[in-house]
């Protein structure tokens, strides 16, 4: 009998160690690094598609300030998506969370289907810090 109630207690110490190590359902959207809010769309933003798939990206905010956007892994082709990239990436930067959601973004020629994921990866990931800051 005592082995079985101290196996049990074992456990549940376990199962509560792992429950709370485990992210949870919106820690993986958005952390806190460095003082600042970082907003990941990778699940998020998972049926947002650019050409070929989803492109995800990071979105950095301090004193409700966008500090960067930082496009993640995906599978856009390379040669079109560094053109977006360097045209848009840097869009959102030192503005409020507020005007950077109003921004009006051209897409890149050549480009517009990764260019429309990515801006709408960057709305998705600004409003969802405004709904959960």
């Amino acid at each position: 009998m005592k082995k079985s109630i101290f196996g049990t207690a074992a456990i549940l110490a376990l199962a509560a160690t792992m429950m709370s190590a485990s992210p949870k359902g919106d820690d993986a959207v958005m952390t806190k690094e460095d003082g600042m809010y970082v907003v990941n769309t990778t699940t998020l933003g998972k049926n947002i598609t650019g050409y070929v798939d989803n492109t995800p990206v990071k979105v950095y905010i301090k004193k409700n300030k966008v500090v960067k956007v930082e496009a993640l892994k995906n599978q856009e082709t390379p040669k079109y998506f560094i053109k977006v990239k360097k045209q848009l990436i840097d869009k959102w930067n030192n503005l409020k969370v507020s005007d950077a959601q109003k921004l009006k973004v051209d897409a890149v020629t050549g480009a517009t289907f990764s260019s429309d994921a990515l801006v709408k990866n960057v709305q998705l990931a600004l409003e969802y810090y405004q709904k959960h800051k």
